[in-house]
């Protein structure tokens, strides 16, 4: 994903969400339930506590800056497997897009809030960085191989600027901040199966211990999920499971360990561009289901000769691709009281990936002697091995609240790009097949080492009953080192100095900010904030923002002029919360610096791994509104609505090749300038459901916007029903349909897959992804 999305910061503090849960305690109230539905409560799967007094959505009362929290029952509502950023996409200022049904393939996931995409936001599973979330990420990993979604807890977005104290060195706009649910108190078990379109299947099961002899407990959760995808040949395929024990020492004194092992693999969906949406139609894919025509095209192009019928080149169509990813991530934290006054946490983690970016590739023939295929794999390899430290401590003293923290993480990264031989025959194994030991070819191989130094501070000051005010600041300091391996490292031969090595440091000893809140009376609050931030570069051969995806060349050309991407971030908003309404509206202003591209020379689709150039391309400004409004209006029914209005623009034109492109004034890539949300509920404690609209504007995937995608509407319909039974077999017991798409548009849903380019006068640039048509889902759980 381009940089040239741009991108915006996050801003409230470890004491601060302590502060924001106890005023929203005080000023939202749940709305009054009926007598059915309070038994209904009872009778929920392994809820976590505060679903029991949280609405939906949670708008964030008493905070100094735009938040809002999505409750575990939201996330539960959709279908099972659903990406929790698909769901986070109905709250004001989020756009999110993925060409599958439940959100979750991952070359597809697009995320972007307030003009900022993954790349420049904040991502945390209970504290723990989960890094800049790309596809070939060099840093972490999505929340979808971090967590089992039955397993998700509040989910808290700041929509611009995170806490001082949030554990992400990109985060120059808003966070997300997920967290797991504890084990329950009571011994139980929880098993569910989904089916439904496509040949979904995905089972689930967790046992929770209950409280054991020493006091502490412990759940143990797996699931297994398949699907073939909707267009195309292949699967969406993943098994994952948690653990998590909770164990107190003593009256002050908490020990949580939490685990977590996931394997993903997921057959691509073919990028397509405007012009093949109108010639072909939606539905092109890959063909690896015709390795003759694969083979066919191959040699066309190595050849110099015709292409077969109904293919424009070689690019147009691949036999396959894939990717595949095995993780594992753990953490040990101590949560501690040490007086009324002074508490902190201690937090270690680890986390290890090893990944593969697999596509047949009709560039580079296998050889004769190991088969003679003119296609080969080509593959992208990755290596993550990372661990670190986060601690805090905050002090009460008056009315003040001093809270500071400290992160370090240490990352060594590797990455690849080799190549395997064909047989006349195509794939041996699976289409998901992972390579491994047998490569003809290695084009590069580079290991980098990042380490990562973070530091805040800051206070809450109750300065009056109705007049709070938050100030802090951060420093982070991040140095990246980078080498290119020899051949003789690996006893294969590699062209040298193909990308660059060397080391490059990013640091900023204060980036500010700066929030107020005022109760004007028990419903009306208003708030401001101000906060500035800084992006640390990439540190890979492929990402967005590296400085060693140039060739070394190009690397000590331009080292001593790039500066690291920052942003400053202003916000105003008011909220009403009563018993039955909560609404907020906010007004932004950003400024978003040393904008840092990105440009693949003479390439329309960077597949051969071409290197790049990083330029600075000046800035970006971005104004906009945030209002959301929801409405309890019986005690079963509910109006959740919200819009987002972003005017995000280029402040400069861009030149790149010696020559100039008129992007000033221009609109960001794949960012809308109008979002907008409804959904209507119904609980009664046994029926629920929801209906519910997703619209986003027009977009555009090109700098000098001479290509649009029109605007799209999405409608998805959720419906399920409880047994409150005192038979055994139907105690516990609960069913849920989910539809999605409900109308079958057909649309585009990512912009941006394959990366962003200047220009597309032809609309030929295959960097699009095409949403999924009409599924339909149906949910078996029980609880024993």
């Amino acid at each position: 994903m381009s940089s040239l999305l741009f991108h915006h910061a996050h801003a409230e503090t470890v004491s601060a969400s302590t502060q924001t849960k106890k005023a929203e305690q005080v000023h939202t109230k749940p709305a009054a339930k009926s007598k059915t539905a309070q038994a209904s409560q009872k009778a929920k799967v392994a809820p976590p506590q505060d679903d029991k007094a949280e609405s939906i959505v949670v708008m964030g009362a008493g905070a100094a800056r735009e938040t809002q929290k999505l409750s575990h029952m939201a996330l539960q509502q959709v279908v099972p497997g659903t990406s929790p950023l698909k769901t986070l996409s109905k709250l004001p200022g989020v756009m999110f897009t993925s060409s599958d049904a439940l959100g979750s393939y991952e070359w597809s996931q697009q995320i972007i809030i307030r003009g900022f995409d993954q790349s420049r936001l904040g991502f945390t599973m209970d504290g723990i960085p989960l890094g800049n979330l790309a596809y070939g990420n060099d840093n972490g990993l999505s929340i979808g191989r971090a967590l089992q979604t039955e397993n998700n807890g509040t989910a808290t977005l700041a929509q611009g600027a995170g806490s001082v104290g949030v554990a992400a060195s990109n985060d120059l706009g808003g966070a997300l901040e997920f967290t797991s649910i504890d084990p329950t108190e009571k011994f139980g078990a929880d098993v569910a199966a989904t089916g439904g379109s496509y040949g979904t299947w995905r089972t689930f099961a967790r046992v929770n211990s209950g409280t054991l002899p020493g006091g502490g407990r412990l759940y143990v959760s797996y699931d297994y999920q398949d699907a073939n995808k909707w267009k195309g040949k292949g699967i969406q395929q993943q098994q994952q499971a948690n653990a998590k024990f909770v164990q107190p020492l003593g009256d002050k004194v908490k020990l949580t360990l939490f685990g977590d092992y996931s394997q993903r693999a997921e057959n691509d969906y073919q990028d397509i561009s405007k012009e093949q949406i109108r010639t072909i139609g939606y539905k092109l894919d890959n063909i690896t289901n015709n390795y003759g025509l694969a083979k066919d095209i191959a040699r066309a192009y190595q050849n110099g000769t015709a292409f077969p019928a109904g293919i424009k080149d070689q690019d147009q169509s691949y036999y396959n691709s894939a990717g595949l990813r095995e993780d594992v991530l753990g953490y040990g934290k101590l949560d501690f009281k040490l007086t009324d006054r002074l508490k902190g946490s201690a937090t270690v983690y680890g986390h290890t990936n090893t990944g593969q970016g697999i596509y047949a590739t009709p560039y580079t023939p296998t050889p004769e002697a190991l088969g003679g295929s003119p296609l080969s794999v080509r593959t992208t390899e990755y290596d993550i091995h990372r661990e670190g430290f986060i601690g805090s401590l905050s002090y009460e003293i008056g009315h003040h609240t001093i809270e500071g923290g400290f992160w370090f993480e240490n990352n060594d990264f590797e990455q690849a790009r080799r190549f395997y031989p064909l047989s006349e025959d195509g794939y041996t194994g699976s289409s998901v097949h992972w390579f491994r030991g047998n490569s003809f070819a290695t084009q590069w191989q580079s290991a980098f080492n990042t380490k990562t130094y973070q530091f805040h501070l800051q206070d809450t000051w109750q300065i009056t009953p109705a007049l709070k005010l938050n100030y802090g600041f951060k420093s982070l300091v991040v140095d990246n080192r980078g080498r290119q391996m020899e051949g003789s490292e690996m006893g294969v031969p590699v062209p040298t100095n193909t990308y660059a090595g060397g080391s490059i440091t990013s640091a900023n000893g204060f980036l500010p900010q700066i929030g107020a809140n005022y109760r004007i009376n028990h419903h009306n609050e208003i708030f401001a904030d101000f906060a500035r931030n800084m992006a640390a570069f990439d540190n890979s051969s492929t990402g967005a923002t590296s400085p060693f995806a140039m060739t070394s060349a190009a690397y000590a050309a331009s080292k001593n002029s790039l500066r690291p991407e920052m942003s400053y971030s202003e916000e105003i908003g008011y909220r009403f919360h009563n018993r039955r309404i909560q609404a907020s509206l906010t007004g932004y202003y950003i400024q978003f610096e040393n904008r840092l591209l990105s440009i693949t020379p003479n390439a329309t689709n960077n597949v051969q791994g071409i290197p790049s150039i990083l330029v600075n391309g000046g800035g970006v400004t971005a104004r906009g509104i945030d209002a959301a409004f929801n409405y309890h209006f019986t005690d079963n029914w509910s109006l959740y609505v919200s819009y987002a209005y972003n005017q995000s623009t280029y402040n400069d034109d861009l030149t790149t090749g010696g020559v100039t492109y008129n992007t000033r004034g221009k609109s960001v890539v794949a960012m809308p300038r109008n979002l907008a949300n409804v959904q209507i509920s119904y609980d009664d404690g046994s029926i629920w459901g929801n209906f519910g609209m997703q619209y986003q504007g027009r977009r555009t995937y090109t700098y000098t916007n001479d290509q649009w995608i029109k605007p799209n509407d999405i409608f998805n319909l959720n419906v399920g029903y409880r047994f409150h039974s005192q038979n055994w077999a139907l105690r516990g017991l609960d069913m849920q349909i989910n539809v999605t798409n409900l109308f079958n548009k057909r649309y585009v849903a990512t912009v941006g897959s394959a990366g962003f380019r200047p220009t597309d006068p032809t609309g030929s640039l295959q960097t699009l992804q095409a949403g999924s048509p009409r599924m339909v889902f149906f949910t078996v759980r029980k609880h024993f």
